[in-house]
């Protein structure tokens, strides 16, 4: 008896050799990590969690590590000058330079990449203390950003071996951020395709969504976009490049300031986008608005919502719905002097897409502050 296998479970077999769970977490290469995480705890809400540093024997560099639910940021800086983190931060600004993922088995994640022609940036290596084991190895993507797998189901200390617990007598309340959503990479010109396969042959990433110039554009710029997914949904990376254009698209200013390709937003999940985005405001984080016009036929695009529109509509909160649900989002302004790095936080209630509804009316929003800079 033949069996037929459909294409869909081929591409069930090839995504199983680098089984994910999650964003384990984000590391940014920062000019100050002191001030940044004080930034990050006052504004988003962040706890203190862990440190290292020439007090734990870590004498090139300090690292503080803050939590939000199963959103971890590491917030790392450099001793001195002359030194891979040093040059990072003097050419990009602050920025993301490891995206961490969970996994059951970091040698194994390594070998499966690097024999499918993933460049190594860590070879598996265990660090040990009193608490257990945490296995780390890595790969390199599109600019100066890694992948770090990280296995930690010997692990019972607080983060991993070399850092201690960070006491801190400030802890502001949490505003409501539960876990990374997705995170999206600017890529140059023509590198969208390239990167797309990239995850697809060395990650076993499936390109979920695609939009295009006509999707992604206004009257002065456009860009695409493709949507990359592991196999159980749980990391997803878009990655865009810019498109032609009258004027420079927002991916080219970013590329233009940030000198290359790298990681243009995290988004954050949220159960109460409302809640969260009025606290987050109060704490002194600004948003990118659109149109009041926006709000006047929104209904009649996505259809009825559970939320009083009144409240989405004061905040700059934008709605879009798919064939699973509907979705709300909003996106911060850059967090940076320079118009690189930005936050997204996003309700999902039941939608798996990325609001393409919304698009021009972000995109025109976005083209606002680029022409307030003069960089339109």
């Amino acid at each position: 008896m033949s069996t037929n296998i459909t294409s869909e479970n081929k591409t069930a077999t090839n995504i199983d050799f680098l089984p994910l769970s999650g964003t384990d977490y984000v590391e940014f290469y920062v000019g100050n990590a002191k001030q940044a995480a004080h930034f990050y705890k006052t504004a988003f809400g962040f706890e203190s969690l862990a440190y290292a540093g020439p007090e734990t024997g870590c004498m090139d560099k300090v690292s503080y590590v803050i939590r939000q639910n199963k959103l971890t940021f590491v917030l790392t800086t450099p001793l001195r000058t002359n030194n891979e983190i040093a040059d990072h931060i003097y050419k990009h600004g602050d920025g993301v330079k490891v995206l961490a993922l969970m996994v059951e088995d970091a040698a194994d994640a390594w070998k499966q990449t690097t024999s499918r022609g993933g460049k190594s940036c860590m070879e598996p290596t265990v660090l040990k203390d009193d608490n257990g084991e945490v296995v780390l190895s890595g790969i390199h993507t599109y600019g100066d950003t890694l992948h770090v797998f990280v296995e930690r189901k010997n692990y019972k200390g607080i983060f991993m071996p070399g850092f201690r617990k960070w006491e801190s007598s400030y802890n502001p309340p949490s505003t409501g951020l539960l876990y990374v959503d997705h995170c999206v990479g600017n890529v140059g010109w023509n590198q969208m395709n390239p990167w797309v396969k990239f995850y697809e042959d060395v990650m076993g990433f499936r390109n979920i969504l695609s939009f295009d110039d006509k999707d992604i554009s206004t009257e002065y710029s456009a860009l695409m976009s493709k949507v990359m997914s592991n196999g159980n949904g749980y990391v997803k990376f878009p990655i865009n490049e810019p498109a032609e254009g009258k004027k420079k698209s927002q991916v080219e200013e970013y590329l233009e300031f940030y000198n290359g390709e790298g990681v243009q937003h995290v988004a954050i999940a949220t159960a109460n986008i409302v809640e969260t985005v009025i606290d987050l405001q109060s704490r002194g984080i600004e948003f990118l608005k659109v149109p009041d016009s926006y709000y006047e036929t929104v209904l009649d695009r996505v259809g009825s919502i559970e939320e009083d529109l009144a409240p989405l509509r004061e905040l700059g909160i934008l709605i879009d719905r798919d064939d699973e649900g509907y979705l709300l989002q909003i996106f911060s302004k850059p967090l940076e002097d320079r118009p690189t790095l930005f936050f997204e936080i996003i309700q999902r209630k039941g939608a798996k897409s990325f609001g393409k509804g919304n698009f021009k009316a972000l995109f025109e929003a976005l083209e606002r502050e680029q022409d307030a800079r003069g960089n339109l």
